[in-house]
């Protein structure tokens, strides 16, 4: 299939002479299209549900998650990984980004690398990826072939593979065990798939990246008990983390804190465990999931 003839590229008969319409008609053709791209993702659940799966297998095992996209599909990439550290104390190395013409590229346009095939196989070579690990590629269009010479060279080493995308059958469904295809359809600009095919792409890497965090037992409830305290903004939601799991008030949060060095899951333990900081250390050193370590250390 050309280019042209593809959904992502297509004229959007909906926003047609946009460029003579009033600004609040065109916000309000851009927010009816976004709308839509909710729905698309909906359609695409199952497909989810396997990455999801696929990913806290590779984990479990020791494995890496890498995300390798070329322009916006690279820089959303990049905006979901690095989040993952300060927000669930991921340590660096396990949710990998890739873009096509490296980090420069997250601030500038880098003419041309999208096309590079033998760029995205060599980018992802360097980390040495084996069996142990996953790798999804990202593409509005589903055939660039940076993203296609990293996910071919994905399955030469044995990798569970994935696709994200926004076109029904793509060109490098060949090369993944699961095709996410969220069908955006025609953007409010002809061909700007910065706009909803991106906003899906963030959308889904959310989804993935944020359930897996959740059943690797980074959170309780619905709180993030792993959140690395870096500022005093950090510091506060910790305090009201461990206030409402434990229902002291913030400033027992605060004393419990400052005793656990910030480890939200270790104060919470201690205060519902009455067990001292190291004994709490080595139960979640055991078992890391807060929930279970609570059933283990609160009879």
């Amino acid at each position: 299939m050309s280019l042209s003839n593809l959904p992502t590229e297509m004229v959007n008969p909906k926003t047609r002479n946009l460029d003579a319409r009033d600004t609040f008609e065109i916000l309000k053709l851009i927010n009816e299209e976004d709308a839509l791209v909710a729905l698309a993702i909906r359609e695409v659940l199952t497909e989810i549900d396997k990455v999801v799966q696929m990913c806290i297998n590779c984990l479990e095992k020791n494995g890496r998650v890498f995300y390798v996209g070329a322009g916006t599909s690279g820089r959303v990439a990049y905006v979901d990984a690095v989040e993952l550290i300060p927000t669930y104390s991921l340590q660096e190395g396990v949710f990998i980004p890739i873009i096509a013409g490296g980090t420069q590229a997250l601030g500038k346009s880098v003419e041309g690398v999208e096309d590079d095939e033998e760029g995205g196989k060599n980018d992802l070579f360097s980390y040495k990826p084996s069996e142990k690990d996953v790798v999804i590629g990202i593409a509005a269009s589903g055939r660039t072939p940076y993203v296609a010479g990293a996910l071919r060279y994905a399955k030469q080493c044995g990798c569970k593979t994935a696709l994200i995308c926004n076109v029904r059958k793509p060109l490098l469904a060949e090369y993944a065990d699961v095709v996410i295809a969220a069908e955006t359809g025609p953007e409010v600009v002809a061909g700007s798939t910065r706009m909803k095919a991106g906003t899906a792409q963030k959308m889904i890497l959310n989804m993935i990246s944020t359930t897996v965090m959740v059943k690797m037992g980074k959170v309780y409830d619905n709180l993030m008990v792993d959140v690395m305290v870096l500022n005093e903004k950090l510091r506060e939601r910790a305090q009201n983390i461990v206030t409402h799991i434990t229902g002291v008030d913030k400033q027992t949060a605060e004393i419990y804190l400052k005793k656990a060095d910030y480890n939200v899951k270790v104060a919470v333990l201690m205060i519902l465990s009455k067990n001292d900081v190291e004994e709490c250390r080595k139960i979640l050193q055991d078992q890391s999931n807060l929930r279970k370590a609570l059933q283990i250390a609160v009879r």
